[in-house]
């Protein structure tokens, strides 16, 4: 008798587990997803930024041509820009950019310099290598674009 009691009760409480847990009413409700306009912000290069784009698209022409076996003869830029240009808002002219823009603009005016002693390669690289000492301080990022302009 004590073992039908036993069972009877172990009966009795699992069965109301089962009714307890497996009986509940849960109302599914389904959410709708929330509809977000994505708001781009588009990247407004500064004029620094389109006048170093237009120093890169110069030096990668005057390289083509020294490979050629021509000499450059003009400096179609202004490079009195570097000098009023508005600069990127996370960017400012600090003392060592400074520094850099008038040796990196007499450098650029070497490269054209049809009286100089020194070999057309080396005044270009030169120039070059000011771009990189300047962007090693200044604006890192297009390094890696500038090095593709020098000549090996």
């Amino acid at each position: 008798m004590e073992f039908y009691l036993n069972n009877k009760y172990l009966s009795i409480i699992a069965l109301s587990f089962l009714c307890l847990t497996g009986c509940k009413n849960e109302e599914k409700t389904t959410e709708e997803p929330i509809k977000t306009v994505a708001e781009y912000d588009m990247y407004q290069p500064s004029e620094m930024a389109n006048f170093m784009n237009a120093m890169y698209a110069y030096n990668l022409q005057i390289k083509k041509e020294i490979l050629a076996g021509k000499t450059p003869a003009t400096l179609p830029l202004d490079l009195m820009t570097l000098h009023s240009a508005e600069m990127t808002k996370e960017n400012g002219r600090t003392p060592a950019w400074n520094s850099f823009v008038n040796v990196f603009i007499e450098s650029q005016k070497t490269v054209i310099d049809t009286l100089s002693n020194i070999e057309l390669k080396e005044r270009y690289n030169a120039a070059i290598n000011n771009c990189l000492g300047c962007h090693k301080t200044e604006c890192t990022g297009p390094i890696p674009k500038i090095k593709k302009l020098l000549i090996q």
